[in-house]
């Protein structure tokens, strides 16, 4: 047996529901112009710019590891250490992001990533490559913020104007 008047109804008016009910509403904000920019600032784009930029940096330092013991003369253990304590730390650092200080060790991991290249030439460029990518990630994600913030407050400032 078919449903066909229960389809028809539908067709005829979609905000019907199955059973019969009429659509829910949509949810209304009552949330002021204030509270949704401050939950909006509360992203961080510069966060994420310079966490992507440790952990892919840490997949190179772990890789590195295997290179300092086989081709150089570097102690197995000091190697160790470097390769994956850069690596570890890296990690580590991403998810430190949300204070300032975070920002400071993460630049500290590209200079010694850098120093490596004393080890292993080849980091001079790939340190250095990570390092360019960390410092234009940190001053991008600098102007994202500070521009999200300027059209959150104008925003604010239009919405309390339509208010008044």
């Amino acid at each position: 047996m078919s449903n066909q008047p229960e389809q028809q109804a539908e067709l005829e008016n979609p905000t019907l529901g199955t059973d019969g009910d009429e659509g829910v509403d949509e949810a209304v904000d009552t949330r002021t112009p204030e509270e949704i920019a401050a939950k909006e600032l509360r992203k961080a784009p510069r966060r994420g710019l310079c966490a992507a930029v440790l952990c892919l940096g840490a997949i190179a330092y772990g890789l590195m590891t295997p290179v300092l013991i086989g081709v150089t003369e570097v102690n197995t253990v000091l190697a160790w250490v470097v390769g994956v304590g850069l690596c570890v730390l890296s990690f580590l650092t991403a998810g430190l992001l949300r204070k300032e200080w975070g920002y400071w060790l993460g630049g500290a991991i590209q200079v010694a990533s850098i120093l490596v290249g004393f080890w292993i030439p080849v980091m001079f460029f790939l340190g250095g490559v990570f390092a360019l990518l960390w410092f234009g990630s940190d001053a991008l994600g600098r102007k994202i913020e500070r521009e999200k913030r300027e059209a959150w407050t104008a925003w604010v400032a239009e919405q309390n104007a339509l208010k008044a």
